[in-house]
């Protein structure tokens, strides 16, 4: 038998069907929440420590070295000029001119194939040997800073002693090396941006003049002395 409903049950059901189409368009824009990742959040990678020079270590990968660096007033063949003075330099800035031998940013066609067998460690090593104690200024003036040579003492101090470790220290250098790296900045035979904007300008009475003022400078670089072998004489 089929029953009918009244006015009162319609009615009902009319309010329960607008309940349920309300509840679904309010479900339907409700914004969908984003999971949460059971992921540990990504983390930067701090940089790696700078690497610690061993001397001891490093004396004993230099024997290569010292032919050249370890004999007072050697010189470098062609072109003709000074070997370097290492002793009493920073051991970061030659551990960076290493590293700019090794990548061909400093063109000697020997160093570079030499740095080119040596690891960063190798590098550290060697160049905590040869810095020795690194030299220590006042930061005071010595005479009269030539006028050619006032930007120079920004950086590599004004008694020759540099402000800060990845500069070289110039007070003692060879004369003639340091006329040849200046040179060297402008040709593009060192490839420092800020070197090469500093020599673009310098005429060669200038590179001379500032040659003349660090070179005089004291304390002085020393050439590191190199260890007497069964061949020596002594």
């Amino acid at each position: 038998m089929e029953r009918r409903c009244g006015p009162a049950a319609r009615a009902g059901s009319i309010a329960a069907l607008t309940a349920c189409a309300l509840a679904g368009v309010a479900l339907a824009q409700t914004p969908a929440q984003p999971a949460e990742s059971s992921a540990p959040a990504a983390q930067a990678t701090p940089p790696p420590a700078p690497l610690q020079g061993d001397p001891h270590r490093g004396r004993e990968l230099s024997y290569t070295c010292l032919g050249c660096h370890g004999i007072d007033g050697y010189r470098n063949a062609y072109p003709d000029y000074s070997v370097p003075k290492l002793e009493g330099q920073n051991p970061e800035y030659l551990s960076s001119a290493l590293h700019d031998y090794r990548k061909g940013d400093r063109s000697h066609l020997t160093m570079h194939s030499q740095a080119s067998e040596l690891s960063g460690q190798d590098i550290a090593d060697i160049a905590v040997f040869f810095a020795g104690k690194p030299l220590s200024g006042s930061g005071k003036a010595q005479g009269t800073v030539p006028k050619a040579a006032m930007v120079c003492v920004s950086c590599h101090g004004q008694d020759g002693v540099a402000i800060a470790p990845m500069y070289p220290s110039l007070a003692g250098q060879h004369q003639d090396y340091l006329v040849r790296a200046l040179e060297e900045y402008q040709n593009g035979g060192r490839k420092n941006p800020v070197m090469k904007g500093l020599a673009a300008s310098l005429k060669p009475a200038d590179i001379a003049e500032i040659a003349a003022y660090f070179s005089a400078l004291t304390p002085a670089l020393k050439t590191e002395p190199r260890p007497y072998t069964r061949f020596s004489s002594q």
